[in-house]
């Protein structure tokens, strides 16, 4: 198997693939999680916001994912506290039955139960919530992770089963022969060198770059219509006093319906996110002014002292590779929709692409490709799946997370 893209779910892909048996190549043009994986808000939920929305396969398989991740990488995740603070009575009953819901799809896996919060006890929680106002809060529970460090460990555990992980290699072009996909030219980006790999089973798992990988599927036909509507996440990084202890805030709607976080992390807050659309795929995105003023003025309506932006100490920027709704494929395609956070496609020369999805569903995703790729013929029928209970390298230590 050759892996175009070293991000979370190529690398997931790899280790899915590497500890089965069988032979893998990832290459990956830059760093490994150079995109989006490492520019995440540091989460390992269920989505709350998919709750609402009344998806609860989605969150179930969320759920039970984030806890997977805890129980093989418990050096890199752990658990986190959440608090939503209130400011009508019937607030807290409306997130609190919601919330007490997240607590059974979650059933064994969870990892600590709902609970109805007065003003004096939410304050302790969050210290630096605005008082005026409040009515109280709910607290829940998801889990913070190190993207960085969990797409290293991917690579390591790839690499200990025997997979040729390499950065700094580029996908320069298809190879066919009949019709079909055999392979992938890359090339070393510092040296010039050119490799050619061979495969019939070739996953593109670049992110918002996936298109590209799928025009070049095409040769001299019509470019496909896009599969990706980039998205941009923007997260400042400001002093821990502002939010005070421990325990993360979550706003689940804001003045234009999204979501605000305000996470504990290294020492400092995060706080985010926008969800912008954009049409350029920079390697480098930055963040608009007005979604900087956007994050500044919507945590003046919940913290006590209002970070301005002489109090910023950094800024990352992320672009999710978001699905376009696909009522009519082109060319041929076949779809397999595994759910409404990630797609995975076939093409009629074989090229499987697999995009959308978040860090904390990788794993299952990785195991769908895989299975993907068997219903396709592209592999051989495998042994069952080993990522569920396959420590990554360097998670030496576990705690005993129920499954």
């Amino acid at each position: 198997m050759i892996v175009v893209g070293g991000g979370a779910t190529g690398l997931g892909v790899a280790v899915d693939a590497a500890s089965r048996g069988l032979n893998v190549v990832l290459i990956e043009s830059h760093d490994f999680a150079k995109g989006t994986s490492s520019r995440s808000t540091k989460l390992l939920h269920g989505g709350v916001r998919y709750l609402a929305q009344g998806n609860l396969k989605l969150v179930r398989e969320a759920l039970h994912e984030r806890t997977t991740i805890l129980r093989i990488a418990p050096l890199i995740a752990n658990p986190l506290a959440f608090v939503i603070p209130v400011a009508r009575w019937w607030e807290k009953l409306f997130y609190g039955i919601g919330l007490t819901t997240y607590d059974w799809l979650a059933g064994l896996a969870g990892l600590g139960t709902t609970q109805l919060l007065n003003a004096p006890r939410t304050v302790e929680k969050l210290p630096g919530i605005k008082k005026k106002g409040l009515r109280g809060g709910v607290l829940y529970w998801d889990a913070q992770f190190n993207d960085a460090a969990l797409a290293i460990a991917l690579a390591r555990t790839a690499a200990s089963c025997g997979a040729l992980v390499v950065n700094y290699c580029r996908a320069d072009e298809l190879i066919f022969a009949n019709g079909k996909i055999t392979g992938v030219v890359c090339s070393d980006t510092f040296t010039g060198e050119s490799f050619a790999l061979k495969s019939h089973c070739v996953i593109n798992a670049t992110g918002v770059w996936v298109d590209g990988l799928r025009n070049q599927d095409q040769h001299d036909k019509a470019p496909l219509s896009p599969m990706v509507s980039p998205s941009q996440g923007v997260h400042l990084v400001v002093d821990a006093h502002f939010l005070g202890g421990e325990t993360a805030l979550m706003v689940p709607k804001t003045s234009d319906g999204r979501v605000l976080f305000a996470v504990p992390w290294l020492g400092k807050v995060i706080l985010g996110t926008t969800d912008t659309p954009r049409s350029q795929l920079e390697r480098e995105p930055k963040a608009l002014p007005e979604e900087v003023d956007f994050i500044l003025r919507e945590s003046a309506h919940y913290l006590a002292q209002a970070p301005q932006r002489s109090d910023i100490k950094s800024i990352w920027v992320g672009l999710r590779p978001l699905v376009k709704p696909d009522k009519t494929l082109l060319n041929g395609e076949s779809t397999k929709r595994m759910s409404r956070e990630h797609t995975i496609r076939v093409s009629p020369t074989g090229l499987l692409t697999v995009t959308g999805g978040k860090w904390t569903t990788y794993r299952a995703m990785a195991e769908e490709v895989i299975a993907c790729a068997v219903e396709h013929g592209l592999l051989m029928p495998q042994p069952e799946c080993q990522t569920r209970q396959l420590l990554l390298v360097g998670a030496h230590t576990a705690a005993d997370y129920s499954t």
